[in-house]
């Protein structure tokens, strides 16, 4: 008999898909939705040029163009979905692209209402950066949580103020740790994105940030490997001065990410394990055929070898 783990299934990590299957009888099948949102460190209010890694087409679904309407794109990602995923009964808009609480709040009521008033849409997902919430925007998405599914996602990528400086990310970690604890508080689904592979960092400092996520009372978390997209700030750094970069192998990077996993707080659900940029757009290293699936059953194996399971070295 497989052994049970305190987060009520029999795998090594605390997933998030499972989590809400055993909530809600289902996974969360994502719409993604481009609301033509910004960022500050793109329209010049703390910076111009965005983070050196970032180009929002390596991720973001043909269907999504911000001239489209809201309830158009969701009407494009639904018979997308149900036609990939035939099973799915529980879907919640995806606003993925840039910074989606960067906007006036008379602009993100009209947004999000326009999303949830659609009858298969149960929630909400929307990514955005710390620095772009404030106590009026949260009361709002506070009282929408009161009814419907909504979950913040922020972008930390690290928690080094080095490092953010570095990708012209144009915000410091405390920026993060005060919007994160903003969010709970208020009793909203927190979530965030955490990118191994940094410019300057090392393996030991990339590894460390658990005692930093450990501290946060977040809900999620996601795990993304640095890919070189072409194009962007950061591809022309890394062509100049490729050592400055820790790109990992296939295997090194499962290792790595199991060893975060034992380390870190086993209520934190894990969202993702690994990102995915387009073949055309990778200029780096690619480790072909590895999709979502694949890496979650290769780090479930790994994981088994060495009997570890998430959390096994939280302190």
């Amino acid at each position: 008999m497989q052994k049970m783990f305190p987060w009520g299934s029999e795998r090594r990590f605390h997933s998030w898909t499972d989590k809400m299957r055993i909530q809600y009888g289902s996974r969360l099948q994502k719409l993604s939705v481009n609301a033509g949102f910004s960022c500050p460190n793109r329209d010049g209010t703390v910076g111009v040029g965005g983070c050196s890694f970032c180009d929002n087409e390596a991720f973001s679904p043909s269907y999504c163009q911000p001239e489209t309407t809201v309830k158009e794109q969701i009407e494009k990602g639904l018979a997308f979905m149900q036609k990939r995923y035939p099973r799915a009964r529980l879907f919640v808009a995806y606003f993925q692209t840039f910074s989606n609480t960067w906007a006036p709040l008379e602009k993100l009521q009209q947004v999000y209402n326009e999303a949830l008033s659609h009858p298969m849409v149960a929630g909400m997902v929307i990514g955005t950066r710390p620095d772009c919430v404030d106590e009026e925007k949260l009361d709002f998405l506070a009282t929408l949580s009161k009814k419907h599914i909504v979950k913040l996602e922020y972008g930390l990528e690290s928690c080094y103020d080095a490092t953010l400086r570095r990708i012209n990310r144009g915000h410091l970690f405390e920026d993060s740790v005060k919007a994160i604890h903003m969010t709970a508080d208020r009793g909203i689904i927190t979530g965030a994105h955490l990118m191994f592979g940094l410019p300057g960092e090392s393996r030991s400092q990339m590894l460390d940030q658990v005692h930093e996520i450990n501290k946060l009372p977040l809900h999620t978390i996601k795990f993304h490997q640095l890919q070189i997209v072409k194009g962007t700030p950061m591809a022309a750094e890394y062509a100049e001065n490729p050592d400055d970069f820790m790109l990992f192998d296939l295997e090194e990077y499962v290792g790595f990410v199991c060893e975060f996993i034992a380390r870190l707080r086993p209520d934190i659900a894990i969202e993702r394990l690994s990102g995915e940029v387009p073949p055309r757009l990778n200029a780096g290293k690619r480790w072909e055929g590895v999709r979502a699936d694949k890496m979650i059953s290769l780090v479930e194996k790994r994981l088994e070898e060495k009997q570890l399971f998430q959390g096994i070295w939280y302190e």
